[in-house]
């Protein structure tokens, strides 16, 4: 396992109450000021001022903004799982309807505002605690996303296994990047051709490697 980096690990792990809801603050404040005001010009002064915290007080939680910005990344990927994929509707014809869901779910995930988005993306430091996180939530999404497939009567492809990587992958990228846009287009725009994509693919018969349970010729 890769050492963690000191720069990168918070000073205090709450164990009361009031030290999470400090904690919390810290990240809540961390995210409007970058969103505001950008990366650079994020600094721990500003984050401890939009707080309504002494910069002493911050830095009995994190050493710097650098650790901050990474918690943040890490509770933006570990999320918990696809909301709503056990009470889904698998009845034929209800594929596009539980692709829609994935979707949805993962759109709603990205509203935190483009730039604070942007600045996950390109400037947060890669710790420990985040290839733990991007291990841990990518196997429980496409664990929950296989099974899905799985049961419903619907889906055409012949690795079940193979297709919910890449539906993963293909909704958590593109809705990350192109929601991280300067100017992200309409949120109707991105989810419908993304439930079109995905729902072409899995119910595209034989051109998608063969029935079920059946070797591609």
């Amino acid at each position: 396992m890769t050492p963690p980096d000191r720069r990168l690990t918070p000073r205090r792990k709450p164990t009361q109450v009031r030290a999470a809801l400090t904690r919390e603050r810290i990240l809540t404040a961390a995210a409007h000021v970058f969103g505001e005001y950008g990366y650079a010009a994020g600094t721990t002064n500003r984050i401890a001022e939009h707080a309504r915290m002494s910069i002493g007080s911050l830095y009995q939680y994190f050493p710097n903004k650098d650790a901050i910005l990474a918690e943040l990344l890490v509770r933006h990927i570990d999320r918990g799982g696809w909301a709503g994929a056990d009470e889904l509707d698998t009845s034929p014809g209800s594929l596009e309807d539980a692709v829609r869901s994935l979707v949805r779910d993962a759109i709603d995930h990205h509203r935190d505002g483009p730039q604070l988005l942007r600045i996950m993306i390109e400037e947060a430091p890669v710790s420990s605690e985040l290839i733990e996180a991007l291990d841990r939530h990518g196997r429980a999404r496409v664990g929950q996303v296989r099974e899905v497939l799985a049961r419903h009567p619907d889906v055409r492809v012949a690795d079940l296994d193979m297709a919910a990587e890449l539906i993963v992958g293909a909704v958590e990228l593109n809705t990350h990047q192109i929601m991280a846009a300067p100017q992200p287009p309409r949120v109707e725009r991105l989810e419908a051709e993304l439930v079109a994509m995905i729902t072409r693919y899995l119910s595209g018969g034989p051109s998608t490697g063969g029935e079920r349970g059946e070797e591609p010729r």
